[in-house]
């Protein structure tokens, strides 16, 4: 009979800690760990196999088969039971393992006579490093807490050998395997916020320490996991019993969804399994994340990766509750020249770092479009996104490289790669320079057309950058931000408050509030996110104003609030028809009338415009501009509807050109069609912000443009030496209906060339 599990963890975890705390080489203590599995396990067979160069495994250790095969049997990734182990990141537990179709016999390891098999993957960070495996000569099934040990004593070894390997030494080599990365690496990436940058790395969710993992009191550690569960909990309720969660019915809604995955009785369970196995609590987070993680990564279906983002917040969340911190408070403590590394992160964790330290951040995803990205290009942080894999080849305390105008991240560069990045920032520096030159200089091409350079924005942080950057105002403040970086929807009296901060910060300067633009990519932390296939062009921004009318009039009372005494510019995002934008309109009239019955001071003017978006409403611009009081073209969406190409998929997204002619043909429709119905029309985006791009838009008849802090100093300069009316005659024969181009691009850099205009 198999010994019961009160006495049987007990006897593992000793084993195991009394390999953690030899000094032997790592070989020594895989062999230890290997020995003590199946002495405790009752096991004939206990055998480690590690990943070797990302995709194949190599059997690194073993009691049970044959020593010659160590280091020499290798299998790819599903390949035989032990390659499906690791490629699904799940357990496989036989009571027949030859008569399985997977299996595949390694005659070099003399595993014939053995039946029984139990697999778990080795598992940190949500990766993969390799897989543990015991066997048996009796055809049994392993039952849930041998299952359960196994999974406990993968997770410590994942965090002994790269500890081990992290302290460096001959001691702490792998004959052939290295689970530490070392060497200097280059990752591809995708750059989304501009810069250069040289520091070190920080995991933005580093493990649990090996010293942290493993319990001397299981009853201590599950009365501490309880009282985290509450705190977690409670916090929750918090949401759901709040004032801004009665602003409507789909808000309660978001906030009770949010607040089943906290009360989840399989999340809670799994918990508690992981912590009766002999780990400590935080341990057991960590472990339950990561089972999680390394299976939901591999979905497609975006709800379920919306989920993945819900239970990595809330063992955020409850890990920061066991150590005892305050749960709405993040981790400050990085090094002065922190880059931080991270699979995703949002805008309010990146907010949490000291903005004086946080030089630059890495993504496994992000997308060109996510809040965090608009913030990083606010604030001048560098940004890439899409860097495949990049966890696995990082540890905190790396040295770093990471090149925000490529998309490059090198990785414990060597000596040459840093002296030509050092130079190529001494370059940036005194570009930046030159920029601060002309700062206060007004924008005048030479042909004497005044150009208005505003910013994007949508926090404090980004307020002083009026100044700094000699910006003419702001030409979009999304207003969405300050939902997005919040724990709880914001109360009337905070958005009141940042939107009057907003103005005061102007002063005479113009600032256009968007109204919010929820939705699609756009999910607020303590929203729920609706399932759709095609969420960009969803419910989403108007639409989900007009549905919840309710958190609309909520927001456009703040606006009229804050804007007493002032003029006041608002838009609405994503329109599509011109009915959207009278109702809407009526239903900032409505919140009007109510003020000014209440007694209120109400705005000296009042204008009211439409962010166009959608191709739909350009072909109804001369109908919009009977409405509207002006037009901003979102040229991110417009391009990208127009184009059918999600700008956030990187397989499609570099395969149009902003500078096709038969993208220019209709921002040049929109340009003509405001000017003739004397509506003034601007453009805000990425495109407004990149120089050849912006003289292009200027040439069209575009007079204002809004882009990032950023893109003030170069487009200015290319403002300065631009004849626009030499450059529209230059390109307007190339984007008619007749034009057999593919960009106008190279014709543009060609006019640069010639007039000495800084592209």
């Amino acid at each position: 009979m198999e010994p019961n599990i009160t006495k049987k963890v007990p006897r593992l975890m000793r084993a195991i800690r009394a390999a953690m705390a030899g000094s032997e080489s790592v070989q020594e203590r895989l062999d230890h760990f290997v020995e003590a599995i199946t002495d405790s396990m009752n096991v004939k067979v206990s055998s480690i196999y590690l990943l070797r160069d990302g995709d194949e495994l190599e059997l690194s250790a073993t009691q049970g088969l044959k020593r010659s095969a160590v280091h020499k049997t290798r299998m790819k990734k599903g390949e035989g039971l032990v390659g499906h182990v690791a490629l699904t990141a799940r357990p496989l537990n036989l009571d027949d393992a030859p008569s399985h179709p997977l299996f595949s016999y390694r005659p070099e390891t003399g595993e014939d006579p053995f039946k029984s098999f139990l697999g778990v993957p080795i598992l940190r960070g949500g990766r993969t490093l390799g897989v543990l495996v015991v066997q048996s000569r009796d055809a049994r099934r392993f039952d849930e807490d041998e299952v359960e040990d196994m999974l406990t004593v993968a997770m410590v070894l994942a965090e002994i050998i790269v500890d081990d390997e992290r302290l460096g030494g001959k001691k702490a080599k792998l004959k052939g395997i290295s689970l530490k990365p070392t060497k200097p690496e280059t990752i591809k990436g995708k750059a989304f916020a501009d810069g250069l940058v040289h520091g070190h790395a920080y995991l933005h969710l580093p493990p649990v320490p090996p010293a942290n993992l493993l319990s001397d009191n299981i009853a201590a550690e599950e009365a501490r996991l309880e009282v985290g569960i509450s705190v977690l909990r409670a916090s929750v309720d918090a949401m759901v019993s709040g004032e801004a969660a009665s602003i409507s019915r789909a808000s309660k809604d978001i906030y009770e969804s949010y607040r089943m995955f906290a009360y989840d009785r399989k999340w809670v369970g799994r918990l508690r399994e992981a912590v009766h196995s002999g780990l400590t609590a935080e341990a057991a987070v960590e472990r339950v994340r990561n089972e999680h993680r390394a299976r939901l990564m591999k979905a497609r279906d975006p709800y379920l990766r919306a989920r993945l983002h819900d239970l990595e917040d809330l063992a955020n969340r409850l890990i920061r509750a066991l150590m005892g911190e305050n749960i709405s408070i993040g981790n400050k403590n990085i090094s002065d020249d922190a880059i931080i590394f991270a699979r995703d992160i949002g805008p309010a964790e990146l907010l949490d770092y000291d903005r004086d330290k946080l030089l630059g951040l890495v993504l496994e995803e992000g997308a060109a479009s996510s809040h965090t990205a608009i913030i990083c290009q606010a604030i001048g942080i560098p940004l890439i996104g899409r860097a495949d894999g990049v966890l696995d080849h990082i540890e905190t305390g790396d040295a770093v490289l990471l090149d925000g105008e490529t998309g490059f991240v090198h990785i414990r560069p060597l000596e040459t790669q840093v002296s030509a990045f050092q130079m190529r920032m001494n370059i940036r520096g005194e570009m930046t320079r030159a920029y601060d030159a002309i700062r206060l200089q007004r924008a005048v091409t030479k042909d004497g057309r005044k150009i208005s350079l505003q910013l994007n924005a949508g926090l404090l942080v980004d307020l002083p950058q009026i100044e700094l950057s000699g910006a003419d105002g702001i030409g979009l403040f999304r207003t969405e931000f300050q939902f997005m970086v919040s724990e709880f929807m914001p109360k009337l009296a905070e958005q009141t408050e940042l939107y009057r901060q907003a103005l005061e910060a102007a002063g005479d300067r113009p600032v256009t509030f968007r109204t919010l633009d929820l939705g699609g990519d756009k999910i607020l932390p303590y929203m729920d996110p609706v399932p759709e296939e095609n969420p960009a062009i969803g419910w989403r921004a108007i639409r989900i104003a007009l549905d919840r009318p309710g958190l609309m009039r909520y927001q456009l009372r703040a606006l009229i609030a804050a804007g007493a005494k002032r003029n006041l510019r608002v838009m609405f995002p994503m329109v599509a028809t011109v009915d959207e934008f009278v109702e809407a309109r009526a239903l900032f009239d409505i919140e009007v009338k109510r003020a000014s019955k209440l007694g209120q001071d109400l705005p000296h003017k009042i204008e009211i415009g439409v962010m166009l978006e959608t191709p739909s409403l350009a072909w109804q611009i001369n109908a919009i501009c009977d409405h509207a009081d002006f037009v901003s073209v979102g040229a991110n969406d417009l391009m990208q509807f127009f184009f059918a190409a999600d700008r956030d998929n990187a397989r499609v997204a570099d395969r149009y050109d902003p500078l096709h002619p038969a993208a220019l043909s209709i921002m040049k429709f929109i340009s003509d069609g405001c000017r003739k119905n004397g509506k003034s029309a601007a453009v805000c985006g990425a495109m407004a912000s990149r120089p050849l791009e912006a003289i292009t838009l200027i040439a069209l008849g575009y007079d204002s443009l809004s882009m990032p802090v950023t893109g003030i100093g170069p487009v200015k300069s290319a403002v300065l030496a631009l004849d626009a009316e030499k450059l529209r005659a230059r390109i307007a024969p190339l984007i008619t209906l007749q034009s057999r181009l593919s960009t106008v691009r190279d014709e543009v850099k060609a006019f640069c060339m010639e007039e000495g205009v800084p592209i």
